[in-house]
């Protein structure tokens, strides 16, 4: 009878949810149509290639294709890992995403206050306008302007030099830690700083205004305001946006950094991206080392998203899913 009465339950909740997807279709029969186009693109570029990880465990040829390429397992990781530069890139993949994570966690939040707080809207506009230049310059452009800033007669050399007694020298050729770190990290905060800023200040001007109106009349300064009004509502948007930098923290720019460093510099610019640019690509072209690094990379960014959502989820409350 237990067995029957569970049956019975289970067709019933089947039948349910065709019904369901049934009026769900009459309802919304535009918007599956509308999203129709971006699921064929999506499966065509995102899901069909993703057969290519078969790379990462064959001795890839060209001419055999993905199927017919010899099979030789995790030999592409061994190579990788046994690599005598990966330990070096790692670390600094892994220090150069921190300090990208924490240092330009808050800019664009103070930013965007910043904005929320100027009264004088033709000023405001102005400022948004400029900071949002940075991140539509070209990369080459942008990297060459920071070797023109920090090189031997450039203008920040030349304003540590003359104000703190600085050397005066090419900075971004300087191996010493933490210089590279440091000017890779700035230029991040700049060209994303005001692009950042954007989510934050439209979350901002959707605060309701009888809040801050209240708290006015109630004796709150400004900065109560901000601190019990404005940070509160901040927060859940702010959280979504660290979990997801936390999905791409390996990333860390390397398209940048493959510009800007120099053999001279590998021991603190070389990032995981770069060291199997180099690896795949030099002498002889290696599909199945580069194919190995990339899924080892998403690989540890899913695991570092989904530990970084639960952490959120549990001391915040918020999270992606």
């Amino acid at each position: 009878m237990a067995k029957q009465k569970k049956q019975r339950e289970l067709s019933d909740t089947q039948l349910a949810s065709r019904v369901s997807w049934k009026r769900d279709w009459k309802k919304n029969r535009m918007i599956y149509l509308l999203f129709l186009p971006i699921a064929i693109y999506l499966i065509i570029f995102n899901y069909i290639p993703m057969t290519g990880i078969l790379m990462a465990f064959e001795d890839y040829s060209v001419r055999k294709g993905w199927f017919h390429s010899e099979w030789v397992g995790l030999e592409n990781f061994v190579r990788l890992f046994s690599g005598s530069g990966f330990l070096i890139a790692f670390r600094n993949t892994a220090i150069m995403s921190v300090l990208n994570l924490t240092l330009g966690f808050f800019p664009p939040i103070i930013l965007a206050i910043l904005f929320s707080e100027c009264k004088w809207i033709p000023f405001r506009r102005f400022t948004q306008i400029i900071s949002y230049v940075p991140n539509f310059i070209s990369t080459v452009v942008v990297c060459n302007l920071v070797q023109q800033f920090v090189g031997k007669d450039g203008a920040i050399t030349l304003l540590l030099s003359n104000l703190f007694g600085l050397p005066n020298q090419n900075w971004l050729a300087d191996s010493d830690i933490p210089v590279f770190w440091i000017i890779f990290v700035i230029m991040n905060i700049w060209i994303g700083m005001g692009w950042g800023s954007i989510i934050q200040t439209t979350t901002i001007a959707n605060i309701n205004g009888d809040l801050i109106e209240a708290a006015a009349l109630d004796g709150a300064n400004r900065w109560e305001r901000i601190k019990n009004i404005v940070i509160p509502a901040l927060i859940p948007i702010c959280m979504m946006n660290l979990t997801m930098s936390v999905g791409t923290v390996l990333m860390t720019g390397w398209d940048k950094i493959l510009i800007m460093y120099m053999p001279s510099t590998y021991n603190v610019s070389d990032v995981l991206y770069t060291y199997t640019y180099r690896m795949a690509f030099g002498s002889k072209v290696d599909y199945g080392l580069s194919t190995a690094s990339g899924l080892f990379q998403s690989v540890l960014g899913t695991i570092l998203l989904v530990i970084s959502n639960k952490l959120s989820t549990k001391t915040t409350g918020y999270g992606l899913y």
